[in-house]
């Protein structure tokens, strides 16, 4: 089954001495992805730039708006995912629980819709 591993941590965390360094998240990162790609499991994902960089189209009585940056404004931001085929739900909750992060955060996991 695949699942999108959602990432979701305050990425001011980044900007501050407050979480771990930009550069140890991205290795920590590229070293789970590869362990993942080496067992078959990663089917793909990336790191999202911040969410003052998005642009959010909104449809309200059939009429669309654009909004700059994210449209809820939250603690946590959507920084990026991993997509993975794994046997079962407790599979992918174990391979989210190591994703890095710099402090506190989630990881939701979502099963994909199944084609067909």
């Amino acid at each position: 089954m695949q699942y999108a591993l959602l990432i979701y941590e305050n990425e001011d965390l980044y900007r501050t001495d407050a979480g771990r360094s930009m550069d140890e998240i991205i290795t920590a990162h590229r070293a789970l992805a590869g362990e993942l790609a080496q067992q078959g499991i990663l089917l793909g994902g990336q790191g999202l730039k911040t969410a003052d960089t998005a642009t959010t189209v909104r449809k309200s009585d059939g009429q669309h708006a654009l909004h700059d940056g994210p449209y809820a404004e939250a603690r946590e931001q959507l920084g990026g995912f991993y997509l993975i085929e794994v046997s079962d739900l407790d599979a992918a909750l174990a391979i989210a629980k190591r994703i890095p992060l710099a402090g506190d955060g989630a990881v939701e996991v979502r099963p994909m819709i199944e084609e067909g």
